[in-house]
């Protein structure tokens, strides 16, 4: 087991190494397992859009095949409070002005407010997650508060280009575990 720090750097340098075309190789094969998913029920689902320059998972990708697969699925983007750590969540629609925040993050300028409870499924953003379902973010834990304010019901699932580690030693009791992560190669269920 090693500490968040560790793997935070570990995968970070991990991700950004990866050639072009590996990463791209990845992120289709991610894509294919989360199309087995099952999106039944689900009106709204939070989806986090990638930080192209730390080569995070293609959620482009997914979101264009949930709008061609079910576009009865309302997708909801988040505008983070770097300074709170809050997250303010709107409804993606076509006309929705994106805006790349500080930290490169594509984030909607302004709309139609979503509130958390109303959210069926968070996909969740990650640098690496544990045979526990435990998962290792950048470390300003938004997406922990986030998930507590969501429905006791709502799915999770983490999307992560790697596998699995062992464990995390420093893992916090208010560390919110993911039901679900989808990966290149298998769906892993917590």
């Amino acid at each position: 087991m090693i500490t968040k720090k560790d793997i935070r750097k570990h995968f970070l340098e991990q991700r950004l190494n990866l050639p072009d075309a590996t990463a791209a190789d990845l992120n289709e094969r991610l894509l294919a397992n989360a199309r087995q998913l099952d999106y039944q029920g689900v009106r709204y689902l939070h989806l986090f859009l990638p930080i192209s320059e730390k080569k995070e998972v293609d959620t482009w990708l997914l979101a264009q095949w949930l709008r061609q697969q079910h576009p009865d699925i309302q997708l909801v983007l988040s505008k983070a409070d770097m300074k709170t750590g809050d997250m303010l969540h709107y409804a993606w629609h076509s006309n929705t002005v994106l805006v790349k925040n500080r930290f490169g993050i594509p984030e909607p300028e302004n709309g139609e407010q979503v509130q958390p409870e109303t959210i069926d499924l968070v996909m969740v953003p990650l640098l690496a997650f544990d045979q526990q379902g435990q998962r290792v973010g950048y470390g300003k834990g938004m997406y922990d508060r986030f998930l507590k304010l969501c429905r006791p019901d709502v799915r999770t699932v983490g999307l992560s280009l790697f596998g699995p580690i062992e464990g995390i030693s420093d893992a916090d009791p208010w560390d919110v575990p993911l039901q679900t992560v989808v990966t290149p190669d298998l769906i892993y269920h917590f």
